[in-house]
């Protein structure tokens, strides 16, 4: 179990560090727009949003990765910080979802993983 925890987490913080790059650095982006669903003028509206919006999806990858390389060395720091990065992604899908069934396809890029890691790792206690 603790391999498919370990799999299912950083797969859960790669895909994050990918809505970093997206969101902060290539929000313009004609292929970044297309995904997201936006328009130029609105990406060029929102631009400073994504970018800060883009830094949460780091940080909560930092914390999940982290949690993973303190899990051997410390379990219940590595477990908690784990927990903590893949839950709030998980929850953040969540939120995406039920704000905007439209974006279910997002979420669910966005969240499958976190959440199949936070249930990996309840498992593995």
């Amino acid at each position: 179990m603790q391999t498919v925890t370990v799999i299912l987490a950083a797969v859960a913080a790669l895909v994050h560090v990918y809505i970093f790059v997206l969101e902060s650095f290539r929000w313009t982006a004609p292929s970044t727009r297309r995904t997201f669903g936006i328009s130029a003028e609105d990406a060029e509206t929102t631009r400073e949003l994504a970018y800060n919006q883009g830094f949460y999806n780091l940080f909560l990858a930092v914390v999940t990765v982290a949690g993973l390389v303190l899990w051997g060395a410390v379990p219940a720091a590595g477990t908690a910080l784990i927990l903590a990065g893949t839950g709030s992604m998980a929850a953040a899908a969540l939120v995406l979802v039920t704000r905007d069934p439209a974006k279910t396809r997002a979420a669910m890029v966005q969240g499958t993983a976190p959440a199949l890691a936070v249930v990996s790792t309840l498992l593995t206690l």
